[in-house]
Formats: C-alpha cells, sequence, structure tokens
C-alpha cells in the first residue's frame, strides 16, 4: 500500500470512527477532516503537476511546459558548459585540437553538479526544494553524464576539429543538442520526472494527513474546552 493511500484511507477511519464514540466525536471527527482535506488537496496538487485536470487552469505543467523544459536544458548545456570562452581556453591550452582531449579533460561529475546548481538558482529552485531537493535530481547524475559522453561521441567519429574554428565547434554542439532533444515528447518529459520525484512527492500527501489532522484536532479541542 503507498504512502499516499495509506494516508486516505487512515483519515477516513478516523471521520467513521467519530460515529461510534459520541462523547469524543466533535474532536476525532474534526481531526478526521482535516486530516483528509489536507492529504487529498496535497495528493491533487501532486496529480496536477502530471496530468492536466479539465476546468483546473495551471493543471499538467509538466507535459504543457516540455518545449521550455527541452529549451531550458540546451540553454544550460551550451550557455553553462560550452561557452566559446571555454572552447577557445581547451584550444589554447592543448598542444593539440583533438575531440578526444577535448573529452578527456572534461569533468563529467563538475558538470553535473553545475547543472544542479543552475536549477536551483533558477526559477525552478522552489519547485525543486519542495520535491525534495538535491536528492531528487540524483537518479539524473548518470543518465545526463552518459548523454554529455555521446555527444563527445558523436562529435569524434564524424569530425576533426583541428581545422574547426570555435563558432563552429559550438553550432556543432547545438545541432546535436538539438537532435537530441527532437527526440523528446510531452510524455517522455512527464515519465522522466515522474519516475525521479514520484516517491518523493508521497511525503507532502503524509504530511498533508498529520498536519491537517493536528490542526483539526487543536480546533475542535479549543471549541470544546
Amino acid at each position: 500500500m503507498n504512502k499516499t493511500l495509506l494516508t486516505n484511507v487512515l483519515s477516513s477511519l478516523l471521520i467513521l470512527s467519530s460515529f461510534f464514540i459520541p462523547s469524543y466525536q466533535g474532536v476525532v471527527l474534526s481531526t478526521g477532516l482535516f486530516a483528509f482535506s489536507g492529504g487529498v488537496t496535497n495528493w491533487l496538487a501532486i496529480h496536477m503537476l502530471f496530468e492536466r485536470v479539465p476546468f483546473l487552469y495551471g493543471s499538467g505543467v509538466i507535459p504543457t511546459r516540455f518545449e521550455e523544459f527541452k529549451s531550458g536544458i540546451k540553454t544550460l548545456i551550451v550557455n553553462e558548459f560550452f561557452t566559446k570562452e571555454n572552447i577557445q581556453r581547451f584550444f589554447d591550452e592543448s598542444k593539440t585540437s583533438s575531440l578526444e582531449n577535448l573529452a578527456g579533460s572534461i569533468d563529467f561529475e563538475r558538470v553535473f553538479l553545475g547543472l544542479i546548481e543552475a536549477i536551483e538558482t533558477s526559477s525552478m529552485g522552489g519547485m525543486l526544494k519542495m520535491m525534495g531537493g538535491k536528492k531528487a535530481l540524483e537518479p539524473l547524475r548518470e543518465p545526463i553524464i552518459d548523454k554529455l559522453k555521446i555527444i563527445i561521441s558523436e562529435m569524434k567519429a564524424d569530425h576533426d576539429l583541428a581545422d574547426i574554428a570555435v563558432h563552429e565547434v559550438r553550432e556543432k554542439i547545438e545541432a546535436i543538442i538539438d537532435r537530441r532533444l527532437e527526440e523528446l515528447t510531452p510524455e517522455t518529459v512527464k515519465t522522466i520526472i515522474e519516475t525521479m520525484i514520484r516517491k518523493h512527492l508521497g511525503w507532502l500527501v503524509v504530511w498533508g494527513g498529520v498536519f491537517g489532522g493536528l490542526i483539526g484536532f487543536l480546533v475542535s479541542v479549543s471549541n470544546w474546552v
């Protein structure tokens, strides 16, 4: 039984049990109702991240914004890591301008950490904290590093960088990234993110139920007293 279902079942049982204990019916009923409303509200909010709900503006934000998601990936990779300055610096410091040297000089782990830092300081930072922080993005470490290595490998197979200008290198990197991103669909993006963070988001329902129940209990006790 998953956390979401368990939370809502327990709060429902509290509501039902209140009818069998007349002496404390108000306290138990209020606790159960607030817990249920907190759990269901948070569950609906999570559901609305991944699915469109009729008449609820803003639902399905992940699949409907997937073009921005793809654009953000390209911007982070091209503008943060493969800048003209970085490519030129590599050429200046290397005795040869082979792509093999470029691939060997890249610290892919550092690239991934840079990507995480960029997301944290972007407009998506608040959403990332709500979804579990850096740990929620940890499953993306290997896929992202593997994709970057594929990009370098493809360039190595197709081109000799010895006679290619810096701006041409950048253009080819952008073309490869564009081709990869074109393979993404809204459903693919939704599946990737859902697989990554769904288990963490389940705790939002749990804590929604807990704090909702606590608020309901305190309200009912204060009225009872």
